[in-house]
C-alpha cells in the first residue's frame, strides 16, 4: 500500500504525485521523489522495480521481512534493511524497514510494525537546507529515527533487570525471578540483533569508502555510529548483568534447597533418638528390668523428651531450625 509519493525540489516539498507521474521527476537534476509503502505486495513492488530499476535480489529481500539488517551497494544505489524494536504494552514490537535509495528517488518498505515514519517526513521537510543533501539525508534521518525508538527499550529493559535485581532475594520469588530474567536475555538479545548490524552499516556509511550518494552526509551516519555504540554497550551490559543475575538466582535455589535439606535431617535425627529409645523399652523380652518398675514408663519418656530437647536446642543454635 502507498503511504505517500511526494516530489522535492533543493530540499523544499514540491506536492503529491501520482505514480506516472515519477518519471518526470527523476530526470530533473534538482529533484527526487520520496515514496513510502506498507506491506506492499509482489505486484506493486514489482511495477516500483520497473520504475526505479531496482535489483532483483534486494526487491526478494524488500519483499521478505526476516532479512539481517545490511547495507548493499547495486551500481550507485544503495538498499539498507533495518529492524524496528518499540516497546508497545510491556513487550517488544519488531519489523523491518527496507531503503532503496539512488540519483533521484527514495523508496522505504515498511513491514508489521503499526507505528510509521510521518514524524521523520515532516522533520525532514521543516530542514529544507539538510533535505538538499536529496535521498542520502533521508536515508539518515530514517535511521535516526529507527536508533532513537531503541533508547526507549534499552531504558525499560535496564528498569527490569532492577526490578528483578531487588525481588531476587526475596524468598519464594526464584521461579517467578529466574522467568523474568530468561524472558528478559530474550529481548535483549533481540535488540542487539538489531542494533549490531546495524551499526556495521552506519560505519560504512561513514567510514573512508563511502558510497557516493552517502558523502556529503558522511557526518551525519557518524553520529548514528555513536548512537549504535551507546547502544551496543548499554545492551553487553544488560546481557552480562542478567547472566549474573541468573547465576545468583540459580544460587540462591540451592541455598533454599539446602536449608530445606538441612531442616528435614535435623528432624530426622531428633525422631531417630526417640524411635531408637522406644524400639529398646518396646521389644517386650521376659527379663528386661524396667518392665517391673513403678517408674520406668515415666522415666522412659522423660529420656526421650530430653534427648529430642537437646537434638533440638543443638540444631537450633548451629542455624539447622
Amino acid at each position: 500500500m502507498i503511504i505517500n509519493c511526494v516530489a522535492y525540489e533543493k530540499g523544499h516539498r514540491l506536492h503529491d504525485i501520482a505514480t506516472e507521474e515519477i518519471g518526470d521527476i527523476l530526470g530533473h537534476p534538482d529533484r527526487f521523489v520520496w515514496v513510502a509503502l506498507h506491506e506492499p505486495d509482489a505486484a506493486e513492488m514489482a511495477r516500483f522495480q520497473a520504475i526505479f530499476g531496482l535489483h532483483e535480489l534486494a526487491v526478494e529481500d524488500a519483499l521478505n521481512g526476516g532479512q539481517r539488517p545490511k547495507l548493499e551497494e547495486y551500481g550507485e544505489a544503495l538498499f539498507v534493511t533495518m529492524h524496528m524494536v518499540t516497546l508497545r504494552d510491556d513487550q517488544l514490537e519488531t519489523g523491518q524497514v527496507a531503503v532503496f535509495a539512488g540519483p533521484g528517488y527514495v523508496l522505504s518498505v515498511r513491514h508489521h510494525p503499526s507505528r510509521g515514519f510521518a514524524e521523520v517526513r515532516r522533520r525532514c521537510e521543516r530542514e529544507p537546507k539538510l533535505l538538499r543533501h536529496g535521498p542520502a539525508f533521508v536515508i539518515y534521518a530514517l535511521m535516526d529515527a529507527i536508533v532513537d525508538r531503541y533508547f526507549p527499550v534499552v531504558e525499560a529493559l535496564q528498569a527490569e533487570l532492577e526490578s528483578i535485581e531487588d525481588q531476587i532475594f526475596v524468598r519464594g520469588t526464584a521461579r517467578q525471578s529466574l522467568e523474568r530474567l530468561y524472558q528478559l536475555k530474550r529481548q535483549t538479545m533481540r535488540l542487539k540483533h538489531a542494533s549490531m548490524p546495524l551499526g556495521e552499516a552506519a560505519g560504512h556509511l561513514s567510514g573512508i569508502r563511502v558510497p557516493g550518494l552517502c558523502r556529503k552526509t558522511r557526518e551525519y551516519f557518524r553520529d548514528v555510529y555513536d548512537h549504535l555504540s551507546r547502544i551496543e554497550a548499554a545492551v553487553d551490559t544488560i546481557r552480562e548483568m542478567t547472566i549474573t543475575a541468573i547465576q545468583v538466582n540459580l544460587s540462591m535455589v540451592a541455598i533454599d534447597e539446602g536449608e530445606v535439606h538441612k531442616r528435614l535431617a535435623a528432624w530426622a535425627a531428633i525422631f531417630a533418638v526417640a524411635t531408637i529409645l522406644a524400639g529398646i523399652w518396646g521389644m517386650n523380652f521376659s527379663h528386661m528390668p524396667e518392665l517391673d518398675w513403678r517408674l520406668g514408663y515415666p522415666l522412659a519418656l522423660l529420656v526421650m523428651g530430653g534427648a529430642c530437647g537437646w537434638l533440638y536446642w543443638r540444631f537450633r543454635r548451629a542455624g539447622w531450625l
